[in-house]
């Protein structure tokens, strides 16, 4: 099991217990890991379990959705921000290619 595996499957397991803790099926607890997907994401959701201590399913669900929601905005701004990075530079190149072709003499 590599480092990334291990600390996976610590998130997972922090994550299935403190649902378990609140009085909710460990199933719950697993579907919960799997759709955040990341340790970060889990350890996320194990701060809000910890500090608000949700009484109903709804409410935990209503977080874990929240969250990738979040994450799923971020990564959406990064693809935007490369793509147009990308874009500007296309630009750019093209810019400076049509200055340096206007420079040649005529023959």
């Amino acid at each position: 099991m590599t480092a990334n595996q291990r600390e996976w499957a610590r998130a997972r397991d922090e994550l299935v217990y403190s649902i378990k803790q609140l009085g909710f099926p460990e199933e719950l607890g697993n579907e919960v890991a799997k759709n955040l997907g990341s340790p970060k994401a889990m350890n996320r959701m194990n701060s809000y379990l910890y500090h608000v201590k949700p009484k109903r399913v709804e409410l935990v669900v209503d977080e874990m959705l929240a969250i990738k929601s979040e994450i799923d905005t971020w990564r959406d701004k990064k693809a935007t921000e490369e793509a147009n990075e990308m874009y500007y530079q296309m630009q750019y190149e093209r810019k400076q290619s049509s200055d340096t072709d206007g420079d040649l003499p005529n023959r």
